[in-house]
């Protein structure tokens, strides 16, 4: 079996379709070498060593290490040099580079084979000493760190005080002597530390690294990023070995990252940053601020043009935009590394819009490969408040490095960052600069602010990823332990700021937020994906054709609705009435209804709320401008109505005018022990059938109101908790004659309003064709369901289902995803049975689910009608319900 893969002087033993065996990173540097691109010659070990790796408990397959010796001897050959030699040493880099790109999560090293006599053959070879020293000291600390486990800050500090004791601020002012005197330092480090010295045999060397590379797949911050970004089913990492080129040559050397498009808001021109006389760590790393690639252009117009050149090659050939790493030795161009560049989610719908406009790519490649569910909801991040914005002094600037407004309370570290969100804090990142190992304190943060790096910074592209607004490099930004001094204005722990990251301004005190509104590209690239739906067909279970897949919005008040309208709402799926009385105005008069005696004082208290709720339905009813509203009557149990505090029942018995003591005891009898399965729903209407029916008469006179006004409306209407289609039996006809009583009275005619049920409970589930004889619709409330099949309570699972995904019990968290083996099994048991008996049976989703790329693509392939979300979740469906169609369509 092979598990080394050549690539040098334009032929490689891969190309870019082999990522699952060499990585992203390999298969992209065989793909590049097949394509003539100058790319320093190496070989891969694949992701099959490393799955060996683990199954043989940290051990190799057999003949590994004679295979790459095999390739180490070629890649000598080819480069004239070997791997340490005295007189004119090869050295390499050890890369990292799984299928699926991890950018920061594992190890690498660079200037590998440097030892105490390659030093020193290289300084007389390149004629250069101080570009030798610098490599050696940088090949120390580095794989003193990764493969030997000495604290990176350790190294640091030594730096440090050879800066301070030489008056100098950057490393590229210290001389060869200091760095000759730097190495001795550092290997005392090394010896001190590991209890062992610095290694000096090359072979030892490429082992040792070879080992950390693959060690570090298994590493804390690599799992939790697998974790945080849903990467599964990898073989795990390949390592690449690569001939170095060297930017820290001198002044005529450099090295960069750029991207073939803006990363950041997708415009079509040439993007990036680089730093001369440096390697790539010193621009990921931010220690120094990097040049702007424009000025590129003027220090070396023929590396500029070739870059240009290969930046056009590459997206042309990958059709994407592409993220590069170069290298520039002695005034020679050379490619490090190209991969399809992370982007913020109003860069990656430009991008699709753009490309389909220049003929790259077409419309489905758009939708299916260019912009994900989780890219787009970037875009209906919040944005500081206008007029506050304009009111506020801006305390310092820095760049714009991930876009969005966010505001938090300042905290120092990673750990602090979860601990403070543990206990419901909004907080906001403040470092000098972040690692990989800040990756748990950086997802939980409202924002992140660096006193230092580039657009390329750790900081900058892990936020873009995330989403997360960032800004990077702020000048007067100085962390000082539990403090920061930010534009001369201390500030401490605890203390709020606010950041823009779309424009890198930074603000004292906490600013408010408002919501984006969808447009420009967003809009035409959304129409696309509406198209798509609209078009789709399916074979339904009742052998009939079902057209099109809808994106409904869970809608509450006529604000919800007018937002999810704006984001491309074609309906309410679940407007939850119990919202409604839970306003205060409405909730005294509920109360007093709950501990009433009579039939009549019941009805009287619930006259006092039908104006209310009439006039909360029209609100939504006008938004939605004629679009489908299903109105879910009251569903929880009474028993969350109930006063609890002491103060809240003096305020009823104030109210109702008798005596605390008097009340307490019809409050006693209404508290149940488990009220999620007691008295709720459309038990309720069952044994007090006069609130249902103020209900369905609020839903009517609002109907009535609207067609007075020449209003398009739409409603429906939703009996919840059904576990028997008796109950639906009893409860409809009631509906239909409070609807026709108002309507008679009124003289109008009404629109015919569609009278079905929420299945939630598996019960309902499992004899769907029976509630089906009286449903019009089905509408799976997926939360309750979810619950009730798996015997989970949503709000107490955090003690044990994290462990569950850990150890594979579970392949998903069954609240995020819908569980298609039992709670999916379900739906599509009920929705063929339920068409089984009426074959127009409208059916929907209108649990946390619906908002769910997995989700969305099991109900179209269940054969829902639409999925209902939050309104800031609607164009999130709206794509994943596209995405679904094309996938599906291809099967």
């Amino acid at each position: 079996m092979k598990n080394v893969y050549f690539f040098g002087e334009g032929k490689a033993e891969g190309d870019a379709g082999m990522r699952d065996i060499l990585g992203g990173k390999g298969a992209n540097l065989a793909e590049m070498t097949n394509l003539g691109i100058p790319v320093p010659p190496g070989f891969t070990i694949s992701t099959d060593v490393c799955a060996a790796y683990y199954v043989n408990k940290n051990s190799y397959p057999q003949g590994l290490m004679e295979e790459v010796l095999s390739h180490l001897d070629c890649l000598e050959k080819l480069m004239g040099k070997k791997l340490g030699d005295s007189e004119d040493p090869l050295l390499v880099s050890v890369r990292s580079g799984a299928a699926v790109s991890m950018p920061g999560m594992m190890d690498t090293i660079l200037n590998l084979g440097m030892n105490d006599q390659a030093v020193r053959g290289l300084a007389a070879r390149t004629g250069n000493p101080r570009f030798a020293w610098d490599a050696y000291r940088r090949f120390i600390q580095m794989y003193g760190d990764v493969v030997m486990g000495v604290p990176h800050d350790e190294f640091e500090a030594a730096i440090s005080a050879v800066k301070k004791a030489r008056k100098v601020e950057l490393d590229t002012a210290l001389d060869a002597k200091d760095l000759e005197k730097l190495v001795e330092v550092y290997k005392k480090i090394v010896k001190k530390a590991a209890k062992k010295d610095f290694p000096q045999k090359p072979l030892d060397q490429l082992w040792g690294a070879i080992n950390a590379v693959f060690g570090s797949w298994m590493n804390e911050r690599a799992i939790k990023y697998r974790q945080l970004n849903d990467i599964k089913s990898l073989r795990g990492t390949a390592v690449n070995v690569q001939s170095m080129v060297f930017g820290n040559f001198g002044e005529d050397s450099g090295t960069g990252v750029c991207f073939s498009r803006d990363p950041s808001t997708g415009e079509n021109k040439f993007y990036g940053e680089y730093l001369m006389n440096a390697q790539g760590e010193d621009v990921v790393a931010g220690i120094r601020t990097p040049k702007k690639l424009a000025s590129l252009e003027k220090k070396n117009p023929g590396v500029y043009k070739q870059l240009v050149s290969v930046k056009n090659i590459l997206e042309k050939h990958f059709r994407d935009m592409q993220d590069m790493e170069f290298t520039i030795q002695q005034g020679k161009l050379f490619l490090l590394q190209t991969r399809n560049g992370k982007r913020t989610g109003a860069a990656a719908v430009k991008c699709a819009v753009d490309m389909v406009s220049e003929g790259l790519i077409d419309r489905e490649t758009a939708i299916i490969g260019r912009v994900t569910p989780a890219l787009l909801d970037q875009l209906l991040h919040p944005m500081i408040d206008h007029k506050a914005q304009k009111a506020a002094k801006v305390i310092t600037r820095g760049l714009n490095a991930s876009p969005g407004a966010a505001c938090g309370r300042i905290v120092f570290s990673a750990q602090d960052a979860e601990a403070w969100h543990g206990r419901g804090e909004k907080v906001l990142l403040v470092r000098k600069d972040t690692s990989p190992e800040d990756i748990g304190g950086m997802v939980v943060s409202q924002g992140i602010l660096t006193s230092t790096g580039g657009m390329t910074s750790h900081a900058a592209v892990v936020a873009r990823g995330m989403g997360t607004p960032c800004v990077a490099g702020a000048k007067g930004v100085s962390v000082q332990g539990k403090k920061v001094l930010i534009g001369g204005q201390t500030f401490k722990e605890g203390d709020w700021v606010s950041i823009d990251g779309s424009t890198g301004e930074v603000y004292a005190g906490q600013l408010p937020l408002v919501v984006p509104r969808i447009s420009g590209d967003m809009n035409a690239f959304l129409g696309w994906c509406d198209e798509i739906r609209a078009k789709s067909v399916r074979s339904a279970s009742s052998g009939g054709a079902l057209k099109g897949f809808e994106v409904w919005t869970n809608a509450d008040q006529p604000e919800d609705a007018q937002r999810a309208f704006e984001f491309g709402a074609q309906g309410v799926g679940l407007c939850r009435t119990e919202h409604m009385f839970f306003a205060e105005e409405k909730l005294i008069h509920f109360r007093a209804m709950i501990v009433a005696d009579t039939y009549e004082e019941r009805k009287a208290r619930l006259k006092k709320i039908l104006p209310l709720q009439k006039k909360d339905f029209f609100g939504i009813f006008k938004a939605m401008g004629g679009r489908p509203v299903t109105i879910r009557l009251l569903d929880p149990p009474l028993h969350e109505f109930v006063p609890h505090t002491k103060a809240e029942v003096e305020e009823l018995a104030d109210f109702l005018q008798v005596k605390p003591r008097d009340l307490q005891p019809k409050l006693d009898v209404l508290k149940e022990a488990n009220p999620m399965l007691g008295h709720r729903g459309c038990r309720l209407a069952v044994t007090y059938p006069e609130i249902y029916d103020m209900q369905v008469e609020a839903i009517a006179l609002a109907v009535v109101d609207c067609i007075k006004k020449n209003i398009p409306v739409n409603p429906e209407i939703m009996i919840p908790i059904v576990v028997t289609a008796r109950e639906l039996k009893l409860l409809k006809p009631n509906a239909q004659a409070a609807l026709q009583r108002v309507f008679d009275k009124a003289g109008v005619k009404a629109p015919h309003i569609k009278i079905g049920t929420m299945i939630e409970v598996p019960r309902a589930a499992i004899r769907a064709g029976h509630v089906a004889r009286y449903a019009e619709f089905f509408s799976f409330g997926t939360n309750d369901l979810t619950q009730m099949t798996f015997a989970f309570s949503r709000d107490d699972v955090a003690s044990f289902l994290p462990t569950y995904l850990v150890k594979n019990v579970l392949d998903v968290d069954p609240f995020k995803s819908i569980d298609e083996e039992g709670v999916g099994y379900l739906i599509q048991f009920a929705a063929a049975e339920g068409r089984k008996v009426n074959p127009g049976l409208q059916l929907g989703i209108c649990g946390e689910h619906g908002g769910d790329p997995l989700t969305i693509d099991f109900c179209f392939r269940a054969g829902l009608n639409y999925v209902s979300c939050s309104p800031f979740r609607v164009p999130l469906a709206r794509l994943a319900g596209a995405q679904a169609v094309i996938r599906n369509s291809k099967k």
